[in-house]
């Protein structure tokens, strides 16, 4: 090209020098906002397309779950925009109640304060500021990230619409008989204070003890030896329990046991509830303080001491133990035991043990009087519209664990001992009737008739499980409730991680049908856990927590998306390293010089948006578009199956390996008014910026801007711009396999070059000895490109048996071979004795490769893939010896 255009003309001057993402990510997503291009309407035309953000924590900061999460559904909506449909995305975050009151209480401590010593009224009116203060972190930081949300509809789990529709909900459950309060075994946080639900519970391998204790005989007997990992709860056995077909106590189910250190006999009874292989097979029975047990007591009619209170102390019926913590008593208990004679073994057990997940204290199984919802009848209508394919999971898999969830599914305890949250809308009457009601009643009525209302709140998940519906605008009608209902409901798509299929998906999904008689999403699509560089999980006790918006401020947020989504596929963990987002910027910028390349090229030639006919394109330019059209149908494949991981991997090695590394490099041998190779360039740029969009949007809205600043796009912006329609007219497999030779032989003889210290300037005369009458064919049609690409001046096409060429290099291609008259162009000496070196070292790697397979015990022994890839190291080395032994013998 000429001097002037290896300068910045006006038209690549539109683009900065440099690529610096914090120059124009903020303000292109501040017009973006301004131009209103994330806002849809319901009457807008295009099929509809809706994604419910799954609410994150008001109070809470984005970390990289939430960027992966947020990063998937941008995508999706973006694409699903320039593919002309309906797309909206529905912001908002959750009043998270146990999160954001333990983050207060903690704040009041430090005062020396409780909620308590505020009271109710004052602790929320406390609650609600620090909520304005702290609250929208996390969203700001969406925007920081690039998501596209509409967020006129933002909404809150706690606002006032949101509630109105939980009230509704809980309301309708009720009178249809599907809530109710009762007693039943609950998971228990004596530091917060409240019932926990199954998601608020982790389940950490702890070290722990299994301990063998006899409970002697009433009438003097031996009586039975029980197993138990928690000595404590001994204090409120009421029964010892065997499995009625366990022949090794037969004779003592219907006898009693004298349970020791409180003296009181117990009975032992029968029940199928009892695995016999565990421990000795009778179990001590402690119906307050355990699911199973508490199943056998209902199933005998047990008595149910609670002998562990809510402070995690032994209550008064734990006799000489009352007020010791469980785990002073454990022990207490332990050492009296083993004085008695009566504990025979404790052996070291690790097992999972319930911790809360808010501020990790041991969970306490409790029997406890709270609010349930019956969910079998919920959940085996759900489970039917997922045999039927609604919604469909991706991947597929994973709608057999969410069906087997379904299938087991226990009655829900929804309410909770706080403050922050949707009070539970019941009140009691001074005798202890309850009345749930729509609408709170007056003051006058409440003093006349002495009512109160019930202390608790809500579990958080019952509101978040109404968010498909709530987000547009339902709040106790049907599907016509809002014209945002009809177009909307049910979602396209709801994305989120698979370890809250059960406890959220579901919800959403029994609610949905059980509200509106229609399932809330048509796709549930799981992504996996970002781990780090070396697939280990993300955790402040091994230091490898990442702050996602350090890597967005140190390399941009589009690095930070493409190198999540590059690993993203469905329903797969998602390994993430800081080389890898580095890495991604490095794209970045490789696109923005491509640009860069391409304004300077154009030379302010207007934008045209048809290419030229098929007889003026040369051979990069069909291979090009042909490498194009099928990137771009490998992409939209992707796409069908939520592959995002697989579709942006494909733009990426079209853009780098063939746009930027190879006909751009054709393209600035071509003449300065090439008006063709424009044509190509300017339509491939735009192709591709527009098939990268919704995994970079920055930088190529960006790009696409200064593209398109002259001409009159389909769009005024990338955003909104349509996705690239199939041209299947585009494939030509002719021009690719030539191409393909090209390639080849540029590459080899350039590594030709290397080999023997040649400058580029080095003319080469190269004779192409093909094996066959196509490949002669091909390489013919490469001779230009070739003179151009690989610096070769005389070219030559001849048959193997055709005359002595003397000393000659050799370039082994696929379908050729290209020698290289050595004869004036290098020491022969040195090549002889480079030959011998590289010879040898090949020689060696056979050898090694051969004995590795004739040894049996690896062959047979190490796996499939491994023996595998060692053949094919052999077959490798010896076609490369055989190469190199001919190369040789031609300078002998």
């Amino acid at each position: 090209m000429s001097d002037t255009h290896a300068q910045d003309t006006a038209r690549s001057g539109r683009l900065a020098a440099s690529y610096e993402p914090s120059a124009i990510e903020p303000a292109r997503y501040d017009w973006w906002e301004q131009q209103g291009f994330f806002a849809a309407e319901p009457d807008d035309p295009g099929e509809p397309f809706a994604v419910a953000m799954p609410p994150p924590n008001v109070t809470g900061s984005l970390h990289m779950g939430h960027a992966l999460t947020s990063t998937l559904e941008d995508a999706f909506i973006r694409h699903a925009r320039m593919q002309g449909k309906n797309a909206v995305w529905l912001p908002g975050s959750d009043h998270a109640g146990i999160a954001t009151q333990n983050v207060v209480e903690r704040e009041l401590a430090r005062e020396g304060l409780t909620r308590h010593d505020l009271g109710r009224e004052a602790f929320l009116e406390r609650m609600w500021a620090f909520v304005r203060q702290t609250g929208g972190t996390i969203l700001n930081q969406q925007r920081r990230l690039g998501a596209s949300c509409d967020w006129r509809r933002e909404a809150f789990t706690l606002d006032e619409q949101r509630s109105a529709a939980v009230r509704e909900t809980f309301c309708r459950l009720y009178d249809d008989g599907l809530i109710y309060k009762g007693e039943r075994i609950i998971n228990w946080c004596p530091r917060c204070q409240t019932a926990l639900s199954d998601i608020e519970v982790e389940h950490p391998e702890t070290d722990g003890e299994l301990a063998h204790l006899r409970y002697p005989g009433s009438d003097g007997g031996e009586g039975v030896v029980v197993a138990t990992t928690r000595v404590e709860t001994m204090l409120g056995d009421t029964a010892v329990a065997v499995h009625p077909e366990d022949e090794r106590y037969t004779d003592l189910v219907g006898a009693t046991v004298t349970l020791p250190l409180l003296d009181r006999e117990i009975p032992v009874v029968a029940d199928a509830g009892v695995d016999p292989e565990f421990g000795t097979g009778a179990v001590k029975v402690t119906p307050a303080h355990d699911p199973l047990d508490h199943e056998i007591g209902q199933r005998h009619g047990l008595a149910e001491p609670e002998v562990i209170g809510t402070d995690a102390r032994i209550t008064e019926h734990g006799g000489p133990y009352v007020g010791l913590d469980r785990f002073a008593a454990r022990e207490r208990i332990r050492e009296d035991l083993r004085e008695l004679g009566l504990l025979l073994s404790v052996e070291d057990r690790p097992h999972p043990v319930g911790h809360c997940s808010r501020c990790d204290t041991v969970v306490e199984p409790k029997l406890s009087e709270q609010w349930f919802v019956a969910t079998r009848p919920l959940a085996e209508r759900a489970a039917q519209t997922v045999r039927e394919g609604r919604p469909r999971f991706v991947p597929a898999h994973n709608a057999k664990g969410y069906l087997e969830w379904l299938d087991n599914l226990h009655d829900w305890c929804i309410s909770r001992q706080l403050w922050w949250g949707h009070r539970i809308p019941a009140w009691y009457t001074p005798n202890g009737q309850v009345e749930v009601r729509r609408d709170d009643p007056s003051a006058e009525e409440i003093a006349k008739r002495g009512l109160t209302q019930d202390p608790d709140v809500l579990d958080t998940w019952f509101s978040s499980q109404l968010w498909p519906l709530s987000t547009l605008g339902w709040t106790g009608g049907g599907r016509d409730e809002t014209p945002e209902l009809v177009t909307w409901y049910p979602n396209a798509v709801m994305e989120t991680g698979y370890d809250i299929n059960t406890f959220w998906v579901s919800r959403m999904h029994m609610i949905g049908l059980y509200l509106v008689d229609e399932v809330p999403f048509e796709v549930v699509f799981n992504h996996g856990m970002v781990r780090d560089g070396e697939g280990k999980k993300m955790s402040k006790s091994f230091g490898n927590v990442i702050d996602p918006m350090d890597f967005i401020e140190k390399h941009g947020a589009d690095a930070l998306r493409f190198a999540l989504l590059r690993s993203a596929n469905p329903g797969q963990d998602a390994p993430l390293a800081e080389e890898w987002v580095d890495g991604a910027r490095r794209f970045a910028r490789k696109l923005w010089n491509a640009a860069r390349f391409t304004l300077t090229f154009l030379d302010d030639a207007p934008v045209e948006g048809t290419l030229p006919p098929a007889d003026q394109l040369t051979l990069e330019d069909r291979w090009l578009l042909s490498r194009l059209e099928r990137t771009r149908a490998e992409i939209d494949a992707a796409w069908e199956r939520y592959d995002l991981g697989r579709a942006s991997r494909a733009a990426y090695h079209f853009t780098w390996d063939e746009l930027c590394d190879w006909y751009l490099e054709v393209v600035k041998l071509r003449s300065d008014d090439d008006v063709v190779a424009r044509r190509v360039l300017a339509h491939a740029l735009d192709v591709v910026l527009r098939l990268l969009h919704p995994f970079m949007p920055f930088v190529t809205e960006e790009i696409w801007q200064a593209l398109w600043a002259d001409a009159e796009p389909d769009a005024p912006a990338l955003i909104v711009a349509s996705w690239p329609p199939p041209r299947p007219e585009a494939v030509d497999a002719q021009s690719e396999a030539a191409f393909a030779a090209l390639q080849e032989a540029v590459t080899g003889l350039r590594r030709f070059r290397s080999d023997h210290g040649l400058p580029a300037t080095t003319e080469l005369q190269v004779v192409a000895v093909p094996r066959d009458e196509q490949q002669l064919g091909i390489l013919e049609g490469a001779r230009e490109g070739l003179r151009r690409l690989a610096g070769v001046t005389d070219w030559q096409v001849q048959r193997a048996e055709d005359g002595d060429l003397g000393p000659t290099g050799q370039v082994s291609l696929s379908g050729a071979d290209l020698l290289v008259p050595l004869e004036g162009l290098v020491d022969l000496d040195e090549e002889r004795a480079r030959l011998d070196r590289e010879l040898a070292t090949a020689r060696a790697e056979h050898e090694r490769a051969q004995r590795k397979l004739a040894n049996e015990g690896f062959v047979s022994g190490a796996p499939a893939d491994v023996v595998q890839a060692e053949r094919d190291k052999l077959t490798h080395w010896a076609e490369r010896v055989a190469s190199l032994e001919a190369q040789r013998a031609a300078l002998r």
